[in-house]
């Protein structure tokens, strides 16, 4: 089975939006990270995770909402 231009362009896409969300929750939760390890503090990693996680959402719902037009 062959894929043409239009179907590897799919495959690209979804293999981006299903890798949005986690690398956006840990993108938050290593900022947090530092930031605590900063400050030394313990909770700022989990305000940053929260972040980094409906950061991916909107994200990912601005990208579902681009495909379907």
């Amino acid at each position: 089975m062959k894929l043409g231009p239009g179907d590897s362009r799919g495959l690209g896409q979804a293999l981006s939006m299903a890798m949005m969300l986690p690398i956006a929750t840990l993108v938050g939760y290593g900022m947090g990270y530092g930031l605590d390890a900063v400050f030394h503090t313990g909770w700022i990693r989990y305000v940053f995770l929260a972040l980094g996680t409906v950061a991916g959402f909107i994200s990912l719902i601005r990208e579902s909402n681009e495909g379907s037009k």
